[in-house]
């Protein structure tokens, strides 16, 4: 394809690092409920996925997280956040960069609506996706299952095949080759499942100051007027 009509990100792990504190958080809850995981385990078995989807899975093996689990983990989220999430290093600047082009971009994540704005605003950056957000609580089923980025593209009226994905779990890898997108999958992280992301489709990347040219922006006037201004 040529330069992507729409570029839909993810929101942790790609935006904002809030992995490892979520993480750990949800890997303490969850053995403290009976289900005995280790940090390392919890992110690279629910990385992506929805707190709805984690309780399905976990009850399923017969651990009843009891619920009100969903509501008790959004309600804390605010105190989990309160001493600051770092943004993706680069990633503003990426993003300044598709408003620039005038190219259409969104966020789309696993994550409800209201964390989505807990962790931008902590990190200044929500003023530049709250035109567009959506949240896997908005379709039938989460990632990886393409219902999400589908959503978001006919939301804001492009075609699948005109729009890419910007990921960094399996999970949401998958969901978004499922939906006809291409995948850029964020892999700078030392927990990064490099050879799950490629085996879902994602073309690795782990620089945002490298994905204008990746994805072809730097062929745009606009970019190397910018560039020359920096």
């Amino acid at each position: 394809m040529g330069l992507p009509q729409l570029v839909i990100f993810d929101c942790d792990g790609v935006l904002v690092d809030t992995e490892s504190l979520g993480n750990r958080r949800l890997a303490s809850w969850l053995t403290e409920a009976g289900f005995p995981i280790e940090y390392e385990a919890c992110r690279r078995r629910f990385v992506g996925r929805s707190m709805a989807s984690v309780q399905a899975e976990v009850e399923a093996a017969g651990v009843s997280l009891g619920a009100d689990f969903v509501e008790r983990w959004n309600l804390a989220l605010p105190d989990l956040f309160a001493a600051g999430v770092d943004e993706i290093p680069h990633v503003r600047e990426f993003v300044e960069t598709l408003r620039e082009a005038a190219i259409p971009y969104c966020v789309a994540s696993s994550a409800r609506v209201s964390k989505m704005h807990i962790t931008l605003g902590v990190t200044g950056m929500l003023p530049l996706f709250e035109h567009a957000m959506f949240s896997s609580t908005m379709v039938a089923r989460g990632k990886p299952f393409p219902d999400l980025f589908l959503h978001a593209a006919d939301r804001m009226g492009f075609a699948p095949a005109d729009c890419i994905v910007i990921e960094d779990s399996v999970a949401g890898t998958e969901a978004g080759r499922a939906a006809g997108m291409p995948v850029y999958s964020y892999c700078a992280d030392p927990m990064a499942d490099r050879e799950g992301l490629a085996a879902a489709g994602g073309i690795l990347f782990d620089d945002f100051s490298l994905l204008s040219a990746i994805i072809g922006l730097d062929q745009l006037p606009a970019f190397a007027a910018s560039a020359r201004g920096r």
